[in-house]
């Protein structure tokens, strides 16, 4: 069975899908005219505009809700493995992905707040429900719903309870099926309590959790202020194969950085725009603006944080793909989280471990979250307008099973199911929004115009001729 599951990923994540997340990026940022630049502040500024309704929460709810999805254990068992896997030069490419990712963002989430639909009492949203009113192909949108269940159900929060019961072990050795049960635990707390205690829960946790590990970063980083011009030159150096020790795995860098950048900050692979329709916004634009903004967020402050501390130290390995390894400092361990334990316990001996396994805790415990909230969505669209309580029921069984399961297998099976669901997403999301690009880009031109008048944009659906977007057609 695992051989299947390896070969299937290697399918899904071939050159081909490498190529289309950065062919797309690139094209949304040319069309935008790179967007991500130019409505900088814009960004910032929305993320705390607007108020939350029966219907709806707040701009920055659903940012926090986007952010939990987005901030979990990529940012800190994934960039280990993305130097494990692609060398320092990995790190390059998880800031392009995320520079260029923020404009797909920006697409998906403006796509995600248009298209959103009033179910069972509150704005439900997503790429199902844009690629069936936006595109008309129902099976097409059906096909989305059920990857996305199988993956954010299934698939992903098998790596996050993986990688907390790794660290926890690690730093307090603790056994990993007690770590799983505690997860389960709070986790069941929090979804029966549905999107509303969600969105209270992650606007509190997210920003306490990023702003803590942002400030051990500083720490680290001025007290080792004199080398950063050192690391990013390994880092830039490496990714262009000009580097004697990592050049020979140039290709391996981009795979690694791309993939794994990806399974960071989620651009473009689906998964915001659930939050992002979540949003009481009086414009689909804000909501997009404010998404692409938290790419940023998760993946230039966040994994470059770790990154660095990583980097700093020289606490990490580097696998060669002919046999062994181009670097080893840390023998006998495997790439996770025990990279960042280790690169603060070289400062802290007495603290690194336990701060990280609390970290990623928090990191991943409120990405499991997310990944709930996106489950139930896709379920509420398969659906339809019947209001039945027990598939609800079923998929919160389900989900806490998941995450328990996760925390017992193996680190390496969990993360390659990880990477066939974001994949599976991926390739289903990037050629709908390709072919919603129409609607997107005409809102974002209505949002601008409606800025140089020095307005507050609203969404006027009728007068841009958008057909089955029901709830802004109410709105108005």
């Amino acid at each position: 069975m695992e051989s299947i599951i390896y070969a299937v990923n290697d399918i899904i994540w071939s050159n081909a899908l490498i190529v289309l997340c950065l062919g797309v990026g690139i094209y949304f940022s040319i069309v935008t005219k790179f967007l991500q630049v130019r409505y900088f502040k814009e960004m910032i500024k929305l993320l705390f505009g607007g108020e939350s309704s029966d219907k709806g929460v707040t701009s920055f709810q659903a940012f926090a809700i986007a952010i939990s999805g987005r901030v979990g254990t990529g940012n800190i068992a994934g960039v280990a493995a993305a130097i494990a896997m692609g060398g320092p030069g990995a790190i390059f490419w998880m800031w392009i992905i995320a520079f260029l990712g923020s404009a797909s963002a920006f697409i998906e989430a403006t796509l995600g707040q248009m298209f959103k639909e009033v179910k069972d009492g509150q704005y439900r949203g997503g790429p199902a429900f844009y690629i069936e009113k936006g595109l008309g192909i129902k099976w097409y949108a059906i096909l989305f719903a059920i990857a996305t269940i199988l993956s954010t159900a299934f698939f992903l929060p098998g790596v996050q309870s993986n990688s907390i019961a790794i660290s926890v072990e690690n730093a307090f050795d603790v056994p990993v099926w007690i770590t799983g049960l505690v997860i389960c635990v709070f986790l069941a707390l929090i979804i029966f309590g549905g999107v509303k205690r969600i969105g209270k829960v992650a606007q509190i946790v997210v920003p306490f959790m990023a702003a803590a590990y942002i400030i051990m970063a500083i720490i680290i980083m001025a007290l080792n202020i004199t080398e950063i011009p050192g690391v990013i030159k390994l880092i830039v150096t490496s990714a262009f194969n000009a580097d004697a020790t990592f050049g020979g795995i140039f290709g391996m860098a981009i795979s690694w950085g791309i993939k794994r950048g990806i399974y960071s900050n989620e651009a473009g692979q689906g998964t915001a725009p659930h939050a992002a329709a979540a949003a009481e916004v009086s414009h689909p634009v804000k909501q997009g603006l404010v998404q692409a903004f938290s790419v940023y967020v998760d993946t230039l402050f966040i994994c470059t944080a770790t990154a660095f501390m990583i980097l700093f130290t020289g606490q990490y390995n580097v696998v060669n793909p002919e046999g062994g390894f181009l670097v080893e400092n840390l023998p006998g361990v495997t790439y996770g989280p025990e990279f960042t334990q280790f690169a603060i316990s070289s400062h802290f001996p007495n603290f690194g471990a336990g701060f990280i396994a609390i970290s990623l805790a928090f990191f991943a415990f409120t990405t499991i979250m997310a990944y709930y909230y996106i489950a139930e969505t896709n379920l509420s669209y398969l659906q339809g307008h019947q209001n039945k309580k027990w598939p609800v029921f079923v998929l919160r069984v389900l989900i806490l099973v998941a995450t328990f399961y996760g925390t017992i297998r193996t680190a390496e099976l969990a993360w390659t199911l990880g990477d066939i669901g974001v994949g599976m997403m991926a390739w289903l999301n990037m050629i709908a929004i390709i072919l919603l690009r129409k609607p997107a880009m005409a809102a974002l031109k209505d949002y601008v115009d409606q800025r140089k008048k020095g307005l507050d944009p609203t969404f006027n659906s009728k007068s841009l001729d958008i057909k089955n977007i029901k709830v802004w057609d109410k709105i108005d």
